[in-house]
């Protein structure tokens, strides 16, 4: 379970935003500067230190050994500590990722009080999309929202049950650009004769704020007013589902989350329609489903700043009478989590793996790289809780071939596929269901597509990559530069 429940009384937030911001931080700092030297106990490669802490995946209480004693360190003073081990370990300083973790715990502390005031989405698959308040397990400062104000960023965070309408803007007509189909957007309101409707997330506009007075001043821009209805923030923050129109719309927002600022930048919207098409073609062949980007609108002035993407909803992807989840919310906590019922955890294992295995190694054959982590995956079950069907989403994410060469692709997949998301869900189940056989049911299913070359090695390889979110940051690395280091593979052997 989570390191804490979101419900306690309101002097308890501290100490639970605490324990949420400190168990990414330590799953990165354990794995990519330290080494195991006891059940609980990790020894800090450059510093020497030892460090102690409690639980398994989300591990909590850290402790640090100095003359002769242990002590407990809170979450600022273990911030403190990995910036010293970092300096020592890569030889560079940096003063901006202690305050992004610093920021990211102060956003948990912000997100608990609000949850504590407000109600959960009555909707099993919004409710799992707005569940994270963990999220990423192993990035130092998953819930960072730029160091602005909470008031500015909390009316449109998912973690607290946010909703709310869309800013409508006009765009003249000779300012558009967009490619493929975005006729959606034009249901969701009116433009005058001469403009073309845009929807904006309004804490986008806010940031572009006197940016964007001149096109207002000139007429190239005007506002429409808002949505007649709410939308809601899934887990990627930027991108909202509007259920009555079973859609979802995907913005830039000018704001580092995790390891990048989450703008649409022109070369991936450029490419959009090429990835999507070819991913949509690969999965007319293939199990599970592609909720496709099927285009963009912009405006030439604010090509990047105000582009919208359409991306399909649930519509005829998803299996009849099946409920879509958000993959991670799996390894959370929250109210309709399939794995807290199901009495047969293995079974429910191997049905997982039946739905989110095939699809994705299937792409590969038509040379599409998925990025298959848990963010990206929804996962629908039946009446029961048991998969029946993987839905992938989000062409910006995805690399074809010959475009990354072939190694380098199918390293991605297997730690977008095996490490960030089956490890993850292997061991949520494992921790509600302890003595779970997990990884030979995994074997015998990668096993069965031995049609790609690389799955023979894959099984009796002995490590597998592990990306390096905390080193990444550190040494100010592209976001998409991605690093692996090795990690046991539980596969061989199993």
């Amino acid at each position: 379970m989570d390191p804490v429940d979101a419900r306690y009384p309101r002097d308890e937030v501290g100490a639970a935003a605490d324990a949420y911001a400190a168990a990414p931080l330590l799953n990165c700092l354990l794995r990519e500067v330290g080494e195991r030297v006891g059940p609980h106990t990790h020894r800090l490669r450059a510093s020497g230190r030892l460090l102690r802490v409690r639980g398994g995946r989300r591990p909590t209480h850290p402790e640090v050994h100095a003359d002769g004693a242990w002590h407990p360190l809170t979450h600022a003073e273990l911030v403190k500590l990995t910036a010293e081990e970092l300096r020592r370990h890569t030889g560079l300083s940096n003063s901006e990722l202690p305050t992004e973790m610093l920021d990211s715990r102060e956003a948990v502390a912000a997100l608990l009080r609000a949850r504590a005031h407000a109600t959960a989405p009555a909707d099993p698959y919004l409710r799992s999309e707005q569940s994270l308040i963990t999220g990423h397990p192993y990035h130092p400062a998953p819930k960072a929202r730029g160091g602005g104000p909470v008031a500015a960023w909390l009316p449109y965070a998912p973690e607290a049950y946010a909703r709310f309408p869309l800013t409508l803007l006009g765009v003249r007509e000779d300012t558009v650009v967009e490619e493929g189909d975005t006729t959606a957007l034009d249901d969701l309101g009116r433009a005058p004769h001469g403009y073309r409707l845009l929807p904006a997330h309004p804490w986008q506009l806010a940031l572009l704020g006197r940016e964007l007075a001149p096109a207002f001043t000139d007429g190239r821009l005007v506002r429409l007013g808002h949505t007649p209805g709410p939308v809601w923030p899934t887990a990627a923050v930027r991108t909202v589902y509007a259920p009555e129109d079973d859609l979802f719309l995907k913005f830039s927002l000018d704001v580092r989350i995790t390891n990048d600022v989450r703008r649409l930048w022109r070369h991936d919207l450029l490419r959009l329609h090429r990835t999507d098409t070819a991913v949509a073609t690969a999965f007319a062949g293939l199990p599970g489903a592609w909720l496709s980007d099927r285009g963009y609108r912009t405006a030439d002035f604010a090509f990047e700043e105000l582009a919208v993407l359409v991306r399909d909803g649930f519509g005829a992807h998803l299996a009849p009478g099946a409920t879509p989840l958000l993959a991670a919310a799996l390894t959370e906590d929250f109210d309709g989590n399939p794995l807290d019922r199901t009495a047969d955890p293995a079974a429910w294992w191997e049905a997982y793996l039946r739905a989110v295995v095939p699809p994705a190694l299937g792409a590969l054959h038509h040379g599409v790289v998925l990025e298959a982590h848990l963010q990206n995956t929804l996962v629908a079950v039946d009446s029961d809780g048991t998969p029946v069907q993987a839905l992938f989403r989000d062409a910006e994410g995805v690399k074809l071939l010959p475009e990354v060469a072939r190694p380098a692709g199918w390293e991605r997949l297997v730690y977008g596929l095996v490490v960030n998301n089956l490890m993850e869900i292997a061991e949520a189940v494992a921790e509600r269901h302890p003595g779970t056989g997990l990884w030979p049911a995994a074997r015998r299913e990668l096993a069965r597509h031995g049609e790609i070359p690389e799955i023979a090695a894959l099984l009796d390889a002995p490590t597998l990559p592990g990306k390096t979110n905390l080193l990444l940051r550190w040494t100010a690395a592209d976001g998409a530069d991605a690093r692996y280091l090795p990690l046991p593979n539980p596969l061989r052997g199993a």
